[in-house]
């Protein structure tokens, strides 16, 4: 037969007898008491705000041995049980509410909604209405405005607006897509997510991978912390704390960032990215590898549009083009590099400089054709003087003891050998070496164009001057005494070096020439008109590229604030408050059910109760074989195998120990009981399996005794241990 449960208020007759009292003691002038009564009807009506309601319940049974002060309410065909309490309702297939603790477990197609922004659907919850918290498992899903969280336990708090999971959970952001996680929590009223430990956020065209995530549901900003990746079709993004807008596909990366485009690594202490573009800018520290070309480029800002094939870069910039024996270094106030791997292109610009250990160069600007091997160094023109007789600052180029300037000038090099095969100087070359004996004395060489050849040594072997060709050489001896001093003009002039020396040099379509005494040599004729040595500006090592530069002081930048770790979702007022309610109803309720255990705390292994030795529990840590209740992990924790004890006093006689066991790996579990002075001890070795599995010893206790004791061992790192409702009984 149907029974149906009616709840019977009483605050209508409470506040009707109120009322009538105010009405005497206004009459009787009793103010004082008037305001005490009003008092208490304030706080009785509290009270009752913050009572649980049963709405409606379609049956209602009563089970004194099973659940003590309990009510039992089931739903009948019509529709579920409903409760509500201070805002939130909740609908159950079947309830057990505690009155007395304001309190409520309910099972079966759990629909709980709070206004109407969140609702949660579980197969099982609990709640406080003191504490106004809530405990769900079994495929729980809170879906919120923006977003949706599933997992197999949730807990919520009312109070602080927040829930959260620890055993893994999942949350589908509808435009953002899906993000995974061991922990998570959601502030309700900041609508953010905080994420811990194996972070993955799946969504269009990313996937984010990091330890620790805060995420803000309405803008979809992320904010990364720990070692993070952010996964893309072109690219791949690396940093330890960093922000990500998921909606625009954008942001920043900091602490060991880096960046990965195909064939380029992209370094530096902030990175910003746009995946829509493919496009990357960097501040400070810049790196650049290309690991094609085998070049790394520094400064200290960047910026690279990867489909493109573009790449710039300022403050400091240096190119290192690493060769198998020597490298070579370019740097310029600003540097471009474009084009695709096997074509790239060079250019600098503004007091661009080359070095390497046998030749270097500087320029306005050199431009670098990586497929046709050529590097032009371009006029200075921009920085001579207003003077019309003063001397341009013309391309520079340094070769073992020979200094060569003209307006421009290229090198050629062997693109697959790496190695310099010629040199041409256009109008106005002029070659300088310094006399190695005499003092202010320099063998010059001057005529319209230059072509030079170099040797397998990268050296300048041969060099041919031609049309309207000067000349002024120190002539010596074998001793190297000075013989005269030569002074000629000629069509064209083709010279051979040696180690650095002139060895040879031949004069085609002589003019005039004349080998002068060196006392007969008036000093306005030692040098050629155009005559500019410039030794002073020769780069010797690579840190001379940057000794014309000003200094350069790094921008500070204010990135994020270090990650603070998750406080703990239950602090210890609330916990107190929990043990002062049913909240840990299951594990209470297992104890109070086995009545007749020995064992102290069947189901808290982590009780001092139970001594550990070389071991850790972790509670509530996985469901237990009834579906409602949950198990402990036993957790290894030493150099040597673990165990867990709990010392029992039982008189003679014959008693049952069972225990549930599940995990990986093989385990043993010993019955230890001393008779006089020697022990007895049943052992039984468990061979753990995917599923829960009840485990028994039987034995008999020949005499009274205070020392017995039952050992769950051999735990080590290879194994996984699950545990749950350690019972010692006496047999019947």
């Amino acid at each position: 037969m149907k029974c149906f449960l009616f709840q019977y208020n009483y605050t209508i007759l409470i506040i009707v007898i109120f009322v009538t009292n105010i009405f005497i003691l206004i009459k009787t002038k009793h103010i004082y008491t008037l305001i005490f009564f009003l008092l208490g009807l304030t706080a009785i009506l509290n009270a009752q705000t913050k009572q649980i309601n049963i709405e409606y319940a379609g049956r209602l049974n009563v089970d004194e041995e099973n659940y003590p002060d309990a009510k039992i309410l089931t739903r009948n065909n019509m529709q579920q049980v409903h409760i509500a309490h201070v805002g939130s309702n909740l609908w159950c297939d079947k309830a057990i509410y505690y009155s007395k603790d304001n309190f409520v477990e309910a099972y079966g197609n759990v629909i709980v909604k709070q206004g109407d922004t969140i609702t949660m659907t579980s197969k099982y919850v609990e709640y406080s209405g003191t504490t106004q918290l809530a405990f769900a498992s079994g495929e729980v899903v809170l879906k919120s405005p923006n977003s949706t969280i599933s997992t197999d336990t949730l807990y919520f708090d009312r109070i602080k607006q927040q829930s959260f999971y620890k055993s893994g959970g999942t949350v589908v952001k509808d435009s953002s897509g899906t993000i995974t996680s061991k922990i998570g929590r959601y502030y309700m009223n900041d609508k953010k997510f905080q994420f811990v430990e194996d972070v993955v956020l799946t969504g269009e065209g990313a996937i984010v991978n990091s330890n620790y995530f805060d995420f803000y549901e309405d803008t979809g900003l992320a904010y990364l912390f720990g070692p993070s990746t952010i996964t893309t079709e072109k690219s791949k993004t690396y940093c330890e704390k960093g922000f990500y807008d998921t909606k625009n596909n954008t942001g920043y990366a900091l602490k060991d960032s880096k960046i990965h485009y195909d064939d380029r690594i992209i370094e530096g202490d902030s990175l910003y990215f746009d995946n829509n573009k493919n496009f990357a800018s960097a501040s400070n520290n810049i790196k650049v590898t290309d690991t094609i070309n085998n070049s790394i480029i520094t400064g200290h800002y960047a910026e690279v549009y990867k489909d493109k094939d573009s790449l710039f870069i300022t403050k400091r910039a240096l190119v290192t083009t690493v060769q198998e024996k020597d490298s070579i270094y370019l740097h310029a106030d600003k540097i471009m590099v474009t084009g695709k791997p096997e074509h790239r292109i060079t250019r600098a610009y503004y007091n661009a400089k080359i070095f390497k250990t046998d030749i270097s160069a500087k320029a306005d600007s050199i431009h670098a054709d990586q497929k046709t091997g050529i590097t032009e160094l371009i006029n200075l023109d921009r920085f001579a003087s207003s003077d019309a007789f003063s001397v341009k600052r013309r391309p520079i180029l340094w070769n073992n003891e020979n200094q060569m300037t003209g307006d421009t000038i290229h090198l050629i090099s062997n693109s697959k050998t790496e190695k310099l095969d010629s040199l041409r100087v256009f109008n106005n070359a002029f070659i300088i070496s310094k006399d190695t004996i005499s003092d202010n004395a320099y063998n010059q060489i001057f005529g319209i164009t230059l072509v030079g050849l170099f040797n397998e040594a990268n050296e300048l072997r041969e060099v041919n001057i031609n049309k309207n060709a000067e000349s002024i050489f120190y002539t010596r001896n074998e001793k190297q005494e000075l013989i005269g001093i030569d002074k000629a003009k000629s069509g064209s002039i083709k010279m051979l070096f040696a180690n650095g020396d002139i060895e040879e040099y031949t004069r085609l379509n002589s003019a005039d020439g004349t080998l002068f005494p060196e006392t007969d040599f008036q000093e306005k004729d030692k040098f050629l008109k155009g005559f500019d040595w410039r030794e002073d500006e020769r780069p010797l090592s690579v840190q001379d590229l940057f000794k014309e530069d000003k200094p350069y002081k790094l921008p500070t930048i204010k990135g994020l604030e270090d990650y603070v770790p998750q406080e703990n979702f239950f602090d210890e007022e609330l916990l107190e408050n929990l043990r002062k309610t049913k909240m840990d109803y299951k594990v209470r309720q297992l104890d109070v059910s086995m009545t007749d255990n020995i064992l102290k705390f069947g189901n808290q292994f982590n009780n001092p109760a139970w001594t550990k030795d070389k071991t850790t529990i972790e509670s509530n840590a996985i469901k237990a074989p009834d579906g409602n209740m949950t198990g402990n992990k036993i957790m290894y924790a030493g150099n040597s195998s673990g165990r867990i004890l709990q010392l029992f006093d039982v008189n003679k006689g014959k008693y049952s120990f069972s225990i549930w066991l599940k995990g990986e790996g093989e385990i043993k579990i010993r019955l230890v009981v001393v008779s006089g002075n020697a022990s007895k001890n049943q052992e039984l070795k468990v061979e753990l399996g995917p599923t829960w599995k009840e485990y028994v010893i039987n034995f008999t206790k020949p005499i009274d005794t205070k020392k017995s004791a039952i050992v769950i061992s051999e735990i080590n790192s290879k194994n996984k241990v699950y545990a749950w409702k350690a019972y010692l009984k006496p047999v019947k």
